[in-house]
């Protein structure tokens, strides 16, 4: 029994086994939050948005904290659901479109891999599941004011809605 729920907290932790692949798994993991954000944008209402987010962030962070245990590594890399919550963050309630989604997806990758302050100071003095979500956490509210930013200029200078 133990053998199947570790399996369940590995499948949740590192998005569906993404978190195994060699290269990017961090670029990779983040591609499941940008269909949650589709099918959320295409079928939810905003109240049933943020009760995703808020599922995403409990079940999240469990999953993280045990998968840390279950791996023996602090904040492995093996672990993306953090990625997955940071990216749906980056593109909750931005206009669906292919711009807004590319923008998002390279503003949350530059953010999360760059750390600057205060991502940086949450990474590595936030540990357990809080910690491995955190920084992704702040990354996407990060990102996603600067994809509102940038999608606020382009507008400006296009002369029109995107």
């Amino acid at each position: 029994m133990k053998k199947i729920y570790n399996t369940v907290v590995l499948f949740v932790a590192t998005g569906m086994f993404i978190g195994y692949l060699p290269i990017a798994p961090g670029t990779f993991g983040s591609i499941p939050g940008v269909v949650l954000y589709y099918f959320a944008s295409k079928y939810l209402d905003t109240y049933q948005s943020l009760l995703v987010l808020g599922a995403l962030l409990v079940i999240g962070t469990l999953a993280a904290g045990k998968a840390e245990k279950i791996l023996n590594e602090q904040d492995s890399g093996k672990i993306v659901i953090d990625e997955i919550a940071g990216m749906y963050i980056t593109l909750l309630f931005i206009p669906p479109g292919i711009v807004p989604v590319i923008a998002g997806f390279l503003c949350f990758r530059a953010l999360d891999i760059s750390k600057p302050y205060p991502i940086s100071y949450l990474d590595k003095n936030v540990h357990g599941g809080i910690g491995i979500m955190l920084d992704d956490i702040a990354a996407g509210i990060a990102a996603n004011i600067l994809v509102r930013m940038l999608i606020f200029l382009l507008e400006i200078l296009i002369g029109r809605s995107l």
